[in-house]
């Protein structure tokens, strides 16, 4: 983390909103991407993102190191994941899910549902491919590749120098694609 994201995070901790707007522009696709990784869905881990910045403003406070403000973030990220998988568990048991989105859904110009389930099948074994890759390949290829994150971004965000990171890309894809071959057979 550069020392003006720290100066940012102590400034956040004085109640400086527009230094704290500054660090979710500086750490969204970072979120963003490790929340896609949890839920394999867009607009759930989008709607997360949202809920992990207002909670992470509201507990600033507790940042005790700025240096560790990333890993506490996504330390953040992860609970509000698990806690929105209890809560849709919780809806799901109650019966309380289906509503007027599911129904909007047969309504809609969305692909047919053979067309779907197989797009979303196969957005399951990439997802699931990526998730068992190591960590050093999953967030460059998530940033990269999901979230649409430039190269300048991606390193500032992981601390990598841009030759690193096109390696680890590189070697990601990789195993990404061999991984995809031995999901097919």
């Amino acid at each position: 983390m550069s020392q003006a994201d720290e100066a940012l995070v102590l400034r956040s901790q004085k109640g400086d909103r527009a230094a704290f707007e500054e660090l979710v522009r500086h750490t969204a696709r970072l979120v963003f991407s490790r929340l896609y990784l949890e839920t394999g869905d867009v607009h759930r881990a989008e709607d997360l993102v949202q809920d992990t910045f207002l909670s992470a403003w509201r507990r600033i406070c507790q940042v005790s190191e700025p240096s560790g403000f990333r890993t506490w973030l996504l330390t953040i990220a992860h609970s509000v994941a698990v806690d929105a998988q209890r809560h849709l568990s919780r809806k799901k048991r109650s019966g309380a899910h289906v509503g007027e989105s599911a129904l909007a859904g047969l309504c809609s110009g969305a692909p047919a549902p053979p067309e779907e389930a197989a797009r979303n099948e196969s957005r399951q074994k990439v997802l699931s491919v990526l998730r068992s890759l190591p960590e050093e390949y999953r967030m460059p290829l998530t940033l990269r590749y999901i979230a649409g994150a430039d190269y300048e971004t991606i390193g500032r965000q992981l601390g990598l120098t841009n030759g690193s990171l096109r390696g680890l890309l590189a070697r990601g894809m990789e195993k990404m694609r061999a991984a995809m071959g031995r999901a097919e057979l």
